[in-house]
């Protein structure tokens, strides 16, 4: 075992776990692009769009591309690390392999944040698609139970069902909500172009006119942060999700193959969805009537006229949007299972089904507590936060991803980024733009919630780190039988 000034670093690579501390490789990399484009491809275009616009006007598209371009940086730092460290635990696992177990904790404390709290704004988002499909055909519900407390309710009960329903999928089996996942995938895509097809007939270039009304940078005007850069940190949500995939490095049956395609794959399509949907959204509906709409796209098919294709359009969000739940719930699950494991956290929350292969108890308090969330928050309230989790990974990320090069340039690469000091420097110092970009009770929030991880950390997870006691990864050598690779 080495030792930094963060802590004991672990081993890139980890070793062997005991067989019920050890996830079944089952997916392949059609598996892997459809995890990535469903959890990208969800609620930010789906519901994102009208808060986008709110804030930055008919420049949401201009916010689209920074965010997205950021990511793409992020992206390439993700292939190497995920092909060169192929075990589950994403960013977490590459923190604590490369600056130590310290910023490691920090890392998996944010992921942790950011998988829960962007499954709950999916929930959020598909109940208000839920209650403006239902109204649509002339049916009302209490407006107590479609709300927390701050939207003038009592609890958002169509969010936390839809919450529950996800992890009870994703405690079945793996690989059997992954295939479901391509299935809901199809039918978002088959959607969103259907959207653009209907829209973009409509385009009128006198839309996009003020282009940027509430100019470039991040401030506050009215008590609403707006700007450019404001809608980039909000919509950034929209392109995150490849990172999920990251995190099934453990399961993939080739992961030096299928998690390239993976990451790479599923940001170039989703990329280009984006733009498409979101110059067609804005140019065909002026963006006054675009903003703040909890269902923008079944919003602007109704104005141009498309009744039966808008209700279409939220019919297939309520069959699609899970997908971005289930997705970020699996991704969520398995920080928790490896930070458990690693005895950071309870070791009995890193059992694992011996039937399913999947953690059960680690996949039942996420349920729970993205629930809870979705049914108390409002949408853009849980969008910032989790998209302050998700840039804390990604300029983590960057920097592991050059520290490596420098300090082990021959290690094998299966993917190696082009001009790695470049696009990781570009990555860092987009992320701390688009952090410094959020409002600043959110940014208080976020520290909150890193204080108390490190109280944790320093009162419970610093003793019973296995690594820290034992000189070894967890469980490493301490039982022989192993899952066969290709079970």
């Amino acid at each position: 075992m080495s030792s930094g000034f963060w802590g004991p670093i672990k081993p890139i690579g980890g070793g062997q776990h005991d067989h019920h501390r050890r996830l079944k490789p089952t997916l392949s990399w059609p598996h892997l692009i459809a995890l990535g484009v469903g959890a990208i491809v969800g609620t930010g275009i789906y519901t994102l769009t009208g808060v986008g616009a709110d804030r930055a006007g008919p420049a949401v598209v201009l916010a689209f591309a920074i965010a997205g371009a950021v990511c793409a940086c992020a992206a390439l730092a993700y292939a190497e690390l995920a092909t060169l460290i192929p075990t589950a635990g994403s960013a977490y696992t590459y923190s604590y392999s490369v600056m130590g177990e310290t910023i490691g904790w920090v890392v998996g404390w944010s992921l942790i944040l950011e998988y829960s709290l962007a499954c709950s704004t999916v929930a959020v988002g598909w109940s208000g698609y839920l209650v403006g499909w239902i109204q649509s055909v002339g049916i009302e519900l209490p407006p107590m139970l479609l709300a927390g407390p701050h939207g003038g309710g009592i609890i958002n009960l169509p969010a936390v069902l839809v919450a529950l329903a996800i992890a009870g999928m994703l405690i079945a089996g793996t690989r059997e909500s992954a295939t479901l996942n391509i299935v809901l995938v199809i039918i978002k895509l088959t959607a969103l172009s259907f959207f653009v097809i209907l829209a973009l007939p409509s385009f009128s270039a006198g839309n996009f006119e003020p282009f940027m009304p509430y100019g470039f940078g991040s401030h506050e005007i009215g008590g609403t942060t707006r700007g450019v850069m404001a809608a980039a940190a909000i919509v950034f949500f929209a392109f995150y999700g490849f990172d999920a995939v990251a995190t099934s490095a453990e399961e993939a049956r080739n992961p030096g193959r299928d998690l390239t395609i993976g990451i790479i794959g599923s940001m170039a399509v989703c990329t280009l969805i984006y733009m498409a949907v979101a110059v067609s959204a804005v140019g065909s509906l002026h963006f006054t009537e675009l903003a703040g709409s909890s269902e923008p796209l079944a919003l602007v098919l109704r104005t141009l006229g498309h009744p039966f294709a808008a209700w279409a359009i939220a019919a297939a969000a309520l069959i699609a949007l899970p997908s971005v739940i289930l997705v970020m719930m699996y991704g969520q699950s398995r920080i928790f299972f490896v930070m458990a494991r690693d005895g950071l956290l309870p070791r009995s929350l890193s059992d694992v089904s011996p039937r399913t292969g999947t953690p059960v108890k680690i996949t039942a308090i996420t349920g729970v507590f993205v629930a809870a969330v979705a049914g108390f928050f409002r949408l853009d309230e849980i969008a910032e936060l989790a998209n302050a989790g998700t840039l804390i990974a990604f300029i983590a990320v960057a920097a592991c991803m050059m520290i490596l090069r420098r300090r082990a340039p021959d290690l094998a690469r299966v993917f190696r980024c082009p001009q790695p000091y470049l696009v990781g420097t570009l990555a860092i110092l987009g992320c701390i733009y688009l952090l410094i970009s959020l409002p600043s009770t959110t940014l208080v929030r976020f520290v909150g919630w890193n204080i108390v991880g490190l109280l944790i950390y320093f009162a419970y997870g610093r003793s019973r780190s296995l690594l820290a006691r034992t000189g070894k990864p967890a469980a490493e050598g301490s039982e022989p039988e192993l899952i066969p690779p290709h079970q």
